[in-house]
C-alpha cells in the first residue's frame, strides 16, 4: 500500500509539472503572438507531426530509455504541446478556458479516484474503450472535410464520455503497476503521467470544445 502510494503521489506530481509547462508555453506562445506567425506557416503542421512522432517513441521505446530520457521526452511533449494549444487562447474566451479548465479538473479528479478506489477488474475495458477512441478520431478526420456542426458536437460529447472511461482505466491500471516487475520502477510515474496528462487534456479540451464562449 505504501508503495502504491508513493507512485500515485509521484504520478500526480509530474503531471502537474507536465501541465504547468503545458499552460505556460501556451501563454507564452499567444501572448507573444508567436502563435500567429506559427499558423500561416509551415511550422504548425511540422509541430503537429512532432508532437506524434515523441508520442510514438515514448509508448514504443520507453522500456529501453533511462529514466532521464523518459522524463525529456514527457516534457518535450508538454511543451510542444503548449505551442500548438495556444491556439485555444485566439478561438476561446479567457474567462471561459479557466472556467472550464477547472470544471475539467474537477471532473477528472473524480474519474481519478473512482478509478483508484474501484475494485472492479476494469481490465476487459480496454479493447472498447481503444476501439471506440479509434472510430471517433477517425469520424473527426472525415468530419474536418464535412464541417458539420451538428455532428461535430455529438463527436465532441462521444470523445468525452471515452476519455472518462480511460481516465478511470489508466488510473486503475497505474494503481497496479507498482507490482509489475516488467518496468522500471524509476519510470513507472513518468509513464503514469504521461497516460493522465493525455487523458486530462483530451478531456479539457472537449469540455471546452463543448461549453466554450467562443471570441467574436
Amino acid at each position: 500500500m505504501e508503495g502504491e502510494n508513493k507512485l500515485i503521489t509521484k504520478t500526480f506530481l509530474w503531471m502537474f509539472l507536465g501541465l504547468l509547462g503545458t499552460a505556460i508555453v501556451a501563454w507564452y506562445t499567444y501572448s507573444s503572438g508567436l502563435v500567429v506567425n506559427l499558423i500561416i506557416s509551415e511550422w504548425w503542421r511540422i509541430l503537429l507531426i512532432l508532437e506524434l512522432v515523441v508520442v510514438i517513441v515514448f509508448s514504443l521505446l520507453f522500456r529501453k530509455f533511462s529514466p532521464t530520457v523518459v522524463a525529456i521526452l514527457y516534457f518535450v511533449y508538454s511543451m510542444i504541446n503548449g505551442v500548438t494549444m495556444s491556439t485555444i487562447f485566439v478561438i476561446f474566451d479567457l474567462g471561459s478556458i479557466i472556467w472550464l479548465f477547472v470544471c475539467s479538473a474537477a471532473l477528472f479528479g473524480i474519474l481519478a479516484l473512482i478509478g483508484a478506489k474501484t475494485q472492479k477488474d476494469v481490465s476487459s475495458w480496454h479493447t472498447i474503450l481503444f476501439v471506440g477512441l479509434s472510430i471517433g478520431i477517425l469520424l473527426s478526420i472525415v468530419n474536418l472535410i464535412l464541417k458539420n456542426s451538428m455532428f461535430d458536437l455529438i463527436l465532441d460529447w462521444i470523445i468525452l464520455a471515452i476519455f472518462c472511461g480511460v481516465t478511470i482505466y489508466d488510473m486503475n491500471k497505474i494503481k497496479g503497476l507498482v507490482e509489475y516487475e516488467g518496468l522500471d520502477p524509476e519510470k513507472l510515474h513518468i509513464y503514469g503521467a504521461m497516460e493522465l496528462y493525455l487523458d486530462f487534456i483530451n478531456i479539457f479540451l472537449r469540455v471546452l470544445s463543448i461549453f466554450g464562449k467562443r471570441r467574436n
